[in-house]
């Protein structure tokens, strides 16, 4: 399949699609160090408040309460190579990655309920993102006024956060089957741009570039319910099945742009209304004892993004999507094994890539000629690879826990392409210079996120 000219005639094309598919449709998944050394994967276990990032079932598990926070501290590093050569760059950050709290309240009746739950979780984190990639001598751009510039560099550069506040409900029904339900508030705030940097032939002065419509923000809040279900098989088996409403953004966005050479810059306003997809949840766990437990969670994606129709730019971006977007695939497996009060964890996530294989009308190559129609099987964004590990003590009523996770993803980066017309439209721009370049220069990244994850709670 192919890109057609009006996606890469967007001026918020690559920046806007790796938005939507990496933020708003990847509601935040952080967890407790437990959650997060097994991969995320607790949809048929349950018994704390994470369990509203999979499946609210999970909160009718819980026999006593329990409040955790949990620290996270991240590193995400980005190596672009380009025409022989690479640049990297990594970002640190410290925050508050979770919080939760689960309130049990048993039913001291005859009935088969045995109790009724409710749960409170927070997860936050980082979408800063900066992918840099290393000039060309051999790219030469003829600017309108006579001028020739070589190819320097290019980022796109991506900052914010990304917040998730879920409220929910579970019941216990005869110790074997639980119902769960959960609502969940959704924020972030990004601040995107889309830069390159051309050197002069003539004097070697470099001049900086932004794209059309870049740099932007964007504010937004989002909402989605979920839908769970728990049931014992045996006392060592557990299945459960979960569901999640798409989520419907409200997203207000800002951005510079430019109508002539001579005018300059200027600033507008925007609102857009985004539907990410529904996802479904399928999961089974193995209880051997009270000291080795193993789950899996398999999630499905079962729509796509579309946004609102307001003019051509979301017309152009729902036909993408309809083309060329594949429903999330992700699977998830987790373990833990207890040794009197201590624990051993470990878990492994892979998740499908996102997009269809692609191509490109027209690719740079290393000695500035250009081969048409290039195909790509992971341009944009990609699969990605989860492991993780963590160790936990239990002091009773008081516990503590630690955990790494190793994520990698490699992907084809397109940058440089923006077509002008009448002196505006998708190109890269300054005051009064203009570039207009019908094919895109690609770039292999490699992105790799370490993160580390520490958890105090209390039991009660």
């Amino acid at each position: 399949m192919s890109i057609s000219a009006a996606f890469f005639a967007q001026a918020q094309d690559v920046s806007v699609i790796r938005n939507t598919i990496d933020v708003y449709s990847n509601a935040p998944n952080v967890g407790s160090a437990k959650f997060n050394a097994m991969g995320g994967s607790n949809g048929a276990l349950g018994g704390d408040a994470n369990s509203l990032l999979t499946n609210p079932a999970g909160l009718g598990v819980a026999i006593s309460g329990e409040i955790s926070g949990t620290l996270s501290v991240t590193n995400n590093k980005n190596t672009s190579s380009y025409a022989g050569s690479s640049y990297g760059y990594s970002i640190n950050k410290g925050d508050l990655g979770n919080l939760g709290a689960v309130m049990t309240f048993q039913l001291m009746t005859e009935s088969a309920w045995k109790f009724i739950n409710i749960g409170v979780n927070y997860s936050n984190q980082s979408v800063e993102n900066y992918i840099e990639t290393p000039g060309n001598n051999n790219l030469v751009y003829d600017f309108p006024d006579g001028g020739s510039s070589s190819f320097g560099r290019h980022a796109y550069d991506r900052y914010g956060y990304l917040s998730k506040t879920s409220f929910g409900v579970g019941a216990n029904y005869n110790n074997s089957f639980y119902l769960g339900a959960g609502l969940n508030f959704l924020n972030t705030s990004i601040d995107q741009s889309d830069t390159a940097i051309f050197n002069s032939l003539a004097d070697g002065s470099s001049e900086y570039f932004s794209k059309q419509n870049t740099p932007f923000t964007e504010k937004a809040n989002g909402f989605s319910a979920s839908l769970g279900v728990i049931g014992k098989l045996s006392p060592n088996f557990r299945v459960g099945a979960s569901l999640e409403t798409p989520t419907f953004w409200d997203i207000d966005r800002g951005y510079n742009y430019y109508n002539d050479p001579i005018s300059g810059d200027d600033f507008g306003t925007e609102n857009r209304k985004l539907t990410t997809p529904m996802k479904a949840t399928v999961s089974a766990a193995f209880i051997a004892s009270k000291s080795f437990a193993l789950n899996v969670d398999y999630t499905l994606g079962l729509t796509r993004p579309k946004y609102k129709v307001y003019g051509d730019a979301e017309t152009e971006l729902n036909d993408f999507f309809k083309d060329h977007y594949k429903n999330l695939s992700e699977l998830k497996i987790g373990a833990e094994y207890r040794i009197k009060q201590f624990r051993l964890r470990g878990g492994y996530s892979y998740a499908s890539s996102p997009i269809d294989a692609l191509t490109v009308k027209g690719r740079y190559n290393n000695d500035g000629s250009i081969t048409e129609n290039q195909s790509y099987s992971n341009l944009i964004l990609n699969d990605r690879n989860a492991l993780s590990f963590g160790l936990g003590y239990d002091f009773r009523s008081f516990y503590i826990d630690a955990s790494y996770q190793n994520i990698s993803s490699k992907y084809s980066n397109p940058f440089l392409y923006g077509e002008v017309n009448n002196n505006y439209e998708a190109g890269y721009y300054s005051p009064n210079r203009l570039i207009s370049s019908d094919a895109s220069a690609v770039s292999d990244v490699k992105n790799i996120r370490n993160n580390f994850f520490l958890t105090f709670g209390w039991k009660f």
